[in-house]
């Protein structure tokens, strides 16, 4: 029986799995555990994640040697980044959600300090390590597969109406926003299909989440994160 999924689809998976693995430990490790602080298991995901990802680079083709913007798509990217980052702070209203984060994320002490080393952990790792992981598993992978199993053979341009709405619908799900995941994923999703690369789709998700970071961080936002 052949294999479910291909090298390049594991190497797409895998780091995926790891980071929701560590992300459902840390919202159900309990605040005063002897172990460890379970902000820090971010810091812990960002090494085995960005660990995973470097292990199956070669696999990731899309990102390889040959793949830069141009700078007429890197300027769309930045553009579209900074649309979504504006909508997702509009899109709150309680009828936008899906009930509550479990794994809150909020770099103060006991005094309200804040904790510049948690906050460097956190904003690297949502604006340089998921835009990277997330693309290459919910853009690059998915929503290909769902057209042909054998994703590395659809072009971006070609994906289908139906795996946009799809894995866009699948994005959802794992985001408490769920209209801002929406439009979000699928304003991702269109600029890969458009721009035909995969690094236009990581540019604007990491100006998404880079921008949205420091505003969270200066505005002291930490529901957003």
């Amino acid at each position: 029986m052949d294999s479910l999924l291909t090298s390049a689809g594991w190497a797409r998976v895998i780091p995926f799995g790891l980071f929701m693995v560590l992300l459902a430990v840390r919202g159900y490790l309990p605040q005063d555990n002897a172990w460890i602080d379970p902000r820090w298991v971010y810091g812990v995901s960002v090494l085995v994640v960005g660990g995973s990802l470097a292990y199956f680079w070669r696999h990731y083709g899309e990102l390889g040697k040959g793949s830069g913007l141009s700078l007429r798509q890197a300027v769309l990217a930045v553009v579209v980044g900074l649309v979504v980052y504006d909508l997702w702070l509009r899109l709150t209203a309680s009828w936008m959600m899906l009930g509550q984060p479990t794994a809150s994320f909020k770099p103060v002490d006991a005094d309200g300090q804040l904790l510049w080393g948690l906050i460097a952990v956190r904003w690297v790792g949502a604006a340089l390590l998921v835009p990277v992981m997330e693309e290459l598993f919910w853009r690059s992978f998915l929503m290909r597969w769902i057209d042909n199993p054998d994703f590395e053979k659809v072009d971006p341009s070609e994906v289908s109406p139906k795996a946009m709405a799809l894995s866009t619908l699948a994005f959802m799900l794992a985001h408490t926003q769920w209209l801002g995941a929406i439009v979000a994923g699928l304003a991702y999703a269109w600029l890969y299909r458009y721009t035909r690369s995969l690094w236009s789709a990581v540019l604007a998700h990491a100006v998404t989440n880079g921008v949205l970071g420091g505003w969270v961080v200066f505005y002291g936002n930490w529901q957003f994160w």
